[in-house]
């Protein structure tokens, strides 16, 4: 029989799936895998859990959300052997599920999971940290990793909203940056600066055209936005617009790109929705090939080459 191993963080989400647990071994024995569950106990527990597992573990499902997700990846790439792995959303936003394909049903995701692809994905590396799907530095993306806990518990994803309208004050920050990106030099001012491999962030979907999660790009986005007015009239453009026609935002596909600030920035990264605090000033961008991913066949022919 296969090996299943679920690395499940219990405390992501709004609602609670704890009685669920029986029923997924269900499913998950009837697929042919012996199930065990590896609990997550405090930030960074999965990296440890993934890189202690033997080598004989055909499948790792990580139940929590994006920042769980980041984590399992995370720890897959430090091993020796890597193992095939899968995203089971359980969180709050879950942009990543999104994209997969997943809906609010856990027993049927688990199904269409089980009945999935296998697919080798471009994984994104900052300084060499590894993001699934999301950096970004700027106002307000600390609304992802500070909104409280017993929020998001009692209101999901309107919960970040709620946060972030109580931090809607004071003046938007920018920064003066020099980038390189295919061996061409730019400089400038900008107020966010987003590195993505998604088709859905902050819970935004088909933000970008055309993405693919195999064709060892990412997308950039720089945005040049003085005041907050123009930060909501840029929002309410997404939808409507393709986001390469929408005043003061600079974007680019690539598979490298270098900034470096004028100083060290204050304000930390968000990776994944979690938040990764540095030192430094200059931040290498890259992409990794090693890591094979059980996914959903509903939006695989749109997501892969």
């Amino acid at each position: 029989m296969k090996k299943c191993v679920m690395i499940y963080n219990s405390k992501s989400g709004k609602k609670k799936s704890n009685e669920l647990l029986p029923k997924f071994e269900e499913i998950i024995n009837n697929k042919g895998y012996s199930f065990e569950v590896k609990y997550t106990k405090r930030k960074g527990h999965a990296v440890k859990i993934i890189k202690e597992l033997p080598d004989d573990i055909d499948l790792v499902i990580s139940a929590g959300g994006d920042g769980t997700y980041n984590e399992v990846i995370s720890g897959n790439l430090k091993r020796e052997k890597k193992l095939l792995i899968a995203d089971f959303p359980l969180g709050t936003t879950n942009d990543v599920g999104s994209m997969y394909g997943y809906h609010n049903d856990y027993i049927e995701n688990l199904k269409i999971l089980l009945d999935g692809d296998i697919k080798n994905v471009d994984v994104c590396k900052i300084n060499n940290k590894a993001f699934v799907y999301f950096a970004g530095i700027g106002s307000f993306v600390n609304v992802s990793y500070e909104t409280p806990r017993r929020l998001k518990e009692k209101y999901g994803r309107t919960a970040y909203i709620i946060y972030a309208l109580k931090q809607f004050t004071g003046k938007l920050k920018s920064y003066n940056i020099k980038y390189e990106i295919n061996n061409k030099q730019y400089e400038g001012n900008y107020s966010f600066i987003f590195i993505t491999n998604s088709s859905s962030v902050a819970g935004v979907s088909n933000i970008y055209p055309d993405v693919k999660l195999d064709d060892n790009k990412f997308e950039v986005l720089l945005c040049d936005i003085k005041s907050k007015i123009s930060l909501l009239k840029t929002l309410s453009m997404l939808k409507k617009r393709d986001i390469r026609t929408i005043p003061n935002l600079e974007y680019y596909k690539t598979d490298n790109i270098k900034i470096t600030f004028d100083s060290i920035p204050d304000e930390s990264w968000c990776l994944d929705g979690e938040e990764m605090k540095h030192k430094q000033k200059s931040f290498d961008f890259y992409i990794s090939k090693e890591i094979n991913v059980l996914i959903p066949k509903v939006n695989i022919d749109k997501l892969f080459i």
